[in-house]
C-alpha cells in the first residue's frame, strides 16, 4: 500500500511540474503530423537554442501564424518563397517582430541555413498534403 501512495505522490508531482508548459504549447500540423511547439519557452537572454525550431516556425508560418507581419499562409508562402520575394530572413524577423524568437536569432547563420532549408522543402511538404 505505502509503494502505490509513493507511486501517486510522484504522479501527482510531475503533472503540477509539467502541466504549466504543456498547457501554454500550441500545436503546428504539417504532413499531417501534429508538433507541439511550445512559445513560451523562447528566452530572450540565452545563447542556446532554446527556442522555436526552424521546421517549427515554418510549419507555423505556413499555418498563418506570421500573417499579422507580412509573412503568407498555405500556397501564397510557397510561392513568394519560390519567386525569392520571402527568404529565410524575412521570415526571422517577422518571429522575433511576434515575440516567437530572440532577435539575436537574426544574426545566426546557422539558424537562418535552417530556415532557408525548410522554405525550399516547403513545395515537398505541402504536395504530400
Amino acid at each position: 500500500m505505502k509503494l502505490a501512495t509513493l507511486i501517486n505522490s510522484a504522479l501527482i508531482f510531475a503533472s503540477i511540474t509539467f502541466v504549466p508548459g504543456i498547457a501554454g504549447a500550441q500545436i503546428a500540423t504539417i504532413n499531417n503530423s501534429e508538433i507541439a511547439v511550445n512559445f513560451n519557452n523562447l528566452s530572450t537572454n540565452s545563447t542556446s537554442a532554446n527556442y522555436l525550431q526552424p521546421s517549427n516556425l515554418v510549419a507555423f508560418a505556413y499555418q498563418g501564424g506570421l500573417q499579422q507581419h507580412g509573412i503568407p499562409s498555405g500556397e501564397a508562402l510557397i510561392l513568394k518563397t519560390q519567386n525569392r520575394n520571402i527568404i529565410a530572413k524575412d521570415l526571422v524577423k517577422a518571429a522575433v517582430n511576434a515575440d516567437k524568437l530572440p532577435s539575436q536569432v537574426l544574426n545566426d547563420q546557422n539558424y537562418l541555413s535552417a530556415v532557408n532549408s525548410e522554405l525550399n522543402a516547403l513545395p515537398d511538404y505541402a504536395a504530400a498534403d
